[in-house]
């Protein structure tokens, strides 16, 4: 889900409640598919050196779970992937089941060259 508005970022458009409608008929056609097994969200907030400043994007993906659990209530929409080396904590205090910690781990990534 793109929660963040942000054009580097795909995903269903998600960022505001006015696109809601769109979104979930967009996600009806996707869930209508045999073989696809929906097990939750993903989102990627804007980089930041304060994770605080992430922890908006995480509770509107948090929020978009509770609307698709009571708009699918069929489907299991338990899992919550978001959060990074950079801002993990937050993301768990929000119910991240995923964070992406691939930094923390194996250390910076090595400069892109250009």
């Amino acid at each position: 889900m793109n929660v963040s508005g942000e054009a580097t970022k795909s995903g269903w458009t998600a960022w505001e409640d006015a696109h809601l409608p769109q979104m979930l008929t967009e996600v009806e056609k996707a869930l209508s598919m045999p073989r696809l097994k929906v097990q939750g969200l993903m989102t990627m907030p804007p980089y930041s050196e304060d994770q605080e400043q992430a922890r908006p994007f995480f509770r509107r993906l948090r929020r978009l779970q509770e609307i698709l659990r009571n708009r699918f209530p069929h489907l299991a929409w338990d899992e919550l992937s978001m959060g990074t080396s950079a801002d993990y904590q937050a993301a768990v205090e929000e119910g991240a089941t995923y964070i992406r910690v691939g930094q923390a781990i194996l250390g910076p990534r090595p400069s892109r060259q250009v």
